[in-house]
């Protein structure tokens, strides 16, 4: 059995932490079945995590323990603007490590989205996440999402199908 990580520590993502982030969205999808982790074609932004978001004008975090080890991840970057809700913000890789899950990280990865989101005029702010995170649906209702109608399907190596989430701001 792992044991529970007891301490981490919330920064900004830099470059050198995407092996790490890599790591952690790898041990996620190993818990679902089908799902495959495609860095090189699918997910290049985990190779070089604080360029990548800061290219899009977005934010990314990693949590780590003392010794350096990521134990979770999230990004934000701006999400096509709504007819309706007019700019918005897209919550994007919010992923936890099974020994660092049930400690508040997802809640306070969600408020830092949110943060930056509202910061940057953000009238909204939506999160896609696979079918099959059912923990991570959980996580975003409880925190102020509310799941749409909208699914979309990815056509990705995991057969990926969506349940958009939004919450305005």
């Amino acid at each position: 059995m792992t044991s529970a990580v007891t301490s981490v520590f919330v920064r900004d993502a830099a470059d050198a932490d995407g092996p790490g982030i890599a790591a952690v969205v790898g041990a996620v999808f190993a818990e679902y079945h089908g799902c495959v982790l495609d860095i090189d074609g699918e997910m290049p932004d985990l190779l070089r995590p604080a360029e990548s978001y800061a290219r899009a004008g977005g934010s990314a975090w990693v949590a780590t323990g003392a010794d350096g080890t990521v134990h979770a991840t999230c990004g934000v970057a701006p999400a096509a603007a709504s007819l309706t809700l007019g700019p918005g913000w897209e919550l994007h890789r919010l992923y936890v490590a099974k020994p660092a899950r049930r400690q508040g990280l997802g809640h306070r990865f969600c408020a830092l989205a949110e943060a930056v989101a509202r910061e940057r005029g953000g009238r909204f702010l939506e999160a896609w996440s696979d079918c099959r995170f059912v923990d991570a649906h959980r996580l975003y209702e409880r925190v102020g999402f509310l799941r749409q109608p909208e699914i979309r399907v990815l056509n990705d190596r995991s057969h990926s199908v969506e349940y958009r989430f939004l919450k305005r701001l």
